[in-house]
């Protein structure tokens, strides 16, 4: 389950960035509740605006390792005007975590907690710069962060169906984009929720037949039966 610690709170001092989103259409469910993968477009974006912001340049792309929310409000729904608040919370050798909270004006209504990857054209890790640390080292505040995460397998008895791959799947480094996977939650969970997690153990690409394999409220997305995504929802 996940820990109270990853979601720490909003630094005193240093970098933060707010962006305004609306819940729309093609991000809720017949229910009129925001879907997961919408909010993991706005962690996405919010996160894309602030680095760019900063002027760093570099030939990195950013991939998530892991995602963690909860829900500590009353869930958005169609139409509900809201705020992203992102600020880097933690760091590794080659990772850094990242917080976004969203409100509904006052609100706080959900709260995540990213590890996102800079990784090369290649897919391989790259060390954090020191001109990263400089521009978000002071929200930061020397907090040190993990970048392992648990493995797991599917148990025997879990329900298997094929989970088909589109080309508006795939995001700018030829993998199937994290908002697309966070879709496949929809299969075992619908919002509202408590809770949720996704850890990405390796890249889904548009060639790979994907099996996505159900128990309960957790969720594989498998390759050869070798796990590429690990996914928990706490209703």
């Amino acid at each position: 389950m996940l820990s109270v610690d990853e979601f720490v709170p909003e630094p005193a001092s240093g970098r933060r960035i707010s962006m305004p989103t609306t819940v729309r259409l093609s991000d809720t469910t017949p229910e009129g509740a925001w879907r997961l993968d919408g909010i993991a477009r706005v962690l996405q974006d919010v996160a894309t605006e602030d680095y760019e912001a900063t002027g760093l340049r570099s030939e990195v792309a950013w991939v998530a390792r892991r995602t963690a929310l909860r829900s500590v409000g009353t869930w958005p729904r169609l139409y509900d005007e809201l705020r992203a608040v992102t600020w880097c919370s933690g760091f590794g050798a080659a990772w850094v975590e990242r917080r976004t909270n969203v409100y509904r004006g006052d609100e706080l209504v959900i709260e995540t907690a990213t590890l996102w990857v800079p990784v090369d054209a290649r897919g391989f890790p790259q060390r954090m710069s020191r001109e990263f640390l400089e521009v978000y080292g002071e929200a930061i505040g020397g907090r040190k962060v993990s970048g392992r995460v648990p493995s797991t397998s599917p148990p025997a008895h879990a329900t298997r169906r094929p989970w088909p791959l589109r080309r508006a799947d795939l995001d700018v480094v030829g993998h199937v984009n994290n908002a697309a996977v966070w879709q496949a939650l929809a299969e075992v969970a619908t919002t509202p929720l408590r809770a949720a997690e996704v850890i990405h153990h390796g890249p889904i690409e548009f060639d790979h037949r994907v099996e996505l394999v159900a128990d309960g409220g957790e969720l594989w997305l498998l390759v050869n039966d070798e796990v590429h995504v690990a996914a928990l929802t706490v209703r």
